[in-house]
């Protein structure tokens, strides 16, 4: 069997190219048969990855972030979602949140020793449709997605340096966003139940982890079939303040501000466009709605 492997040069701060000559020595040491593609832009790992499995590869393997990694699922499930594509991950990024949704520690070079698992495991994947330049938009994510807060500092973020890693750049985009930010009015769906609510954030999680390590949904699992619904409510800066280190904990939960509810479906609605970002990736703005798609995935780890 051939792989196709992925690779995004330009991922943890740029450091994977070199990281890669590295990588690709201890695969060929293990006996990993691939050849591999470097990406050249942002969504080039999408047409790579749609055009790998068309041709009837049957392993796919990202080299990179979460950003790599959500561009690898999207091209394998616009593709087919027949889940005979088996996918890989050797995660070179700044976040490494999906991996620890994996239950992986986010070294580079334990994730290609997994390579050669038997074990594969049927994950599930979320798919939600937004607005972006006026029209109606479709994207798959895997670990969580986000409307208010957190996307907004999603977008301050994609301003911050890189070569600080994943959790510093985060933290300084928050700090950012919290000055000006304002709690926003929702309508929120979760399956057939409808709800208005004053929010500072809304997170539909697959994974438990998003921000570089933050513990936000901390009982979600990628195989039940559902999402783990987080809302932080009408909480004030002063609140977000003495409840924030508590995140990397996943103990945030307790607040009896925060909210943690479970569906399939999720549509969100507000007066106001909000900024919505998944995998870490800020895509559009409401309104939005996401659809969990069970075991949609074939991951080997």
């Amino acid at each position: 069997m051939v792989a196709k492997v992925i690779v995004n040069p330009v991922a943890g701060a740029r450091s994977t190219e070199q990281k890669w000559p590295h990588i690709s020595r201890l695969m060929r040491d293990m006996g990993f048969s691939y050849d591999f593609q470097y990406t050249e832009s942002q969504g080039h790992a999408i047409e790579i990855a749609r055009t790998a499995a068309l041709n009837g590869y049957p392993y796919l393997v990202a080299v990179g972030g979460d950003g790599t990694i959500n561009e690898v699922v999207n091209g394998i499930l616009t593709a087919s979602q027949d889940q005979k594509t088996l996918m890989g991950v050797v995660d070179t990024g700044t976040g490494n949140d999906f991996v620890r949704s994996l239950g992986l520690d986010g070294n580079y070079l334990h994730s290609c020793q997994h390579l050669l698992s038997p074990k594969h495991t049927q994950v599930d994947a979320g798919l939600v449709t937004f607005q972006k330049d006026g029209r109606k938009v479709s994207r798959f994510f895997v670990n969580g997605a986000g409307v208010g807060f957190d996307a907004e500092v999603a977008a301050a973020t994609e301003h911050m340096p890189k070569a600080l890693g994943g959790t510093i750049p985060f933290v300084m985009a928050l700090a950012k966003t919290l000055v000006g930010y304002r709690n926003k009015t929702i309508d929120i769906r979760l399956d057939t139940d409808d709800y208005t609510r004053r929010v500072l954030s809304v997170i539909v999680a697959n994974g438990s982890y998003f921000g570089g390590g933050m513990k936000i949904a901390p009982s979600a699992l990628i195989t039940d079939s559902r999402f783990d619904v987080i809302t932080l409510g009408d909480v004030n800066k002063l609140e977000i303040l003495q409840t924030f280190p508590k995140i990397y904990k996943g103990t945030h939960i307790t607040h009896p501000k925060v909210k943690t509810e479970h569906a399939r479906f999720v549509s969100i609605t507000s007066g106001e466009g909000l900024y919505l970002q998944a995998d870490g990736e800020l895509l559009g703005k409401t309104p939005a709605t996401f659809e969990v798609l069970p075991q949609a995935l074939t991951m080997v780890f």
